[in-house]
């Protein structure tokens, strides 16, 4: 089933409960301009709408980028006064916002340059996926960009905040062998094996329990918000009701039967 995009360069589609959104760009290295910051996160609300949904996958068109950061000929335009970048900064922080905040697990499917707003995409994703030859790394102290608070808390929860310093003191760029081993990417593949692997991984996710996978992504996002809190009254609300759910007792049915489960999510 294909999504409604408000732009050529942002595409999306669901086909047997996954969601399927690429950055469609890729002769500009799928850099994001200010449509695509807003075209974002319209499809992520469109996406959210509908109950087929079980995860999202994320893509970059092309074979060169997942994202290659933002589209700088954008800058002077959009970015060079007070008002553009206020209007910038307000798509760029909704898209993230919507990332974040998405109650479906989101994969990352990297291939080639993830770099500034494409790191700062894949990092508000649950599970990153690269490929061998994928390269990292956010080059704001090269052109004198700020780098807001969400997005280094949500780097520093990723990597540490040594780790986090050393990618934007140096804005160096980081392959994919330093990025698994600081915790940036979950899995790495082969080019060749990345697309398999992904919708592999995407289905043994659809095959789970949904109220339990929307219980969990809510309390991990919570942990990072702020450690040191009790559990708010919603976390235990999700997680209740996974016990008084028909699919805890399909799970536990299924295991004695010794049979996979057919969740249906309530």
């Amino acid at each position: 089933m294909k999504i409604q995009s408000p732009t050529p360069k942002m595409l999306a589609e669901i086909v047997n409960g996954i969601g399927w959104v690429t950055f469609n760009a890729p002769e500009k290295r799928n850099a994001m301009s200010l449509d695509m910051w807003l075209g974002l996160t319209e499809i992520l609300k469109k996406l959210n709408e509908e109950k087929s949904l079980r995860v999202v996958i994320l893509k970059g068109a092309g074979d060169s980028a997942f994202v290659s950061g933002a589209d700088i000929s954008e800058f002077e335009k959009n970015r060079s006064s007070q008002k553009d970048r206020d209007v910038y900064e307000e798509a760029f922080d909704a898209a993230q916002t919507s990332l974040a905040n998405f109650p479906k697990p989101i994969l990352a499917m990297i291939n080639g340059f993830c770099i500034g707003g494409g790191l700062a995409i894949a990092l508000n994703t649950d599970v990153r996926i690269a490929t061998d030859n994928s390269v990292f790394g956010i080059p704001a102290a090269k052109l004198g960009l700020g780098y807001g608070f969400d997005a280094i808390k949500t780097l520093e929860s990723i990597v540490g905040p040594s780790n986090a310093k050393d990618i934007l003191f140096t804005a160096r760029f980081l392959n994919t062998k330093e990025a698994l081993r600081i915790g940036l990417v979950n899995f790495v593949v082969a080019s060749a094996e990345l697309e398999k692997t992904v919708v592999d991984y995407a289905e043994s996710i659809a095959a789970n329990a949904p109220l339990t996978i929307q219980a969990v992504k809510a309390t991990v996002g919570e942990v990072v918000r702020d450690p040191g809190q009790d559990s708010p009254e919603y976390i235990e609300k999700l997680v209740n009701n996974c016990f008084l759910s028909e699919d805890y007792k399909e799970g536990r049915t299924a295991f004695m039967e010794k049979r996979k489960p057919e969740f249906k999510g309530r």
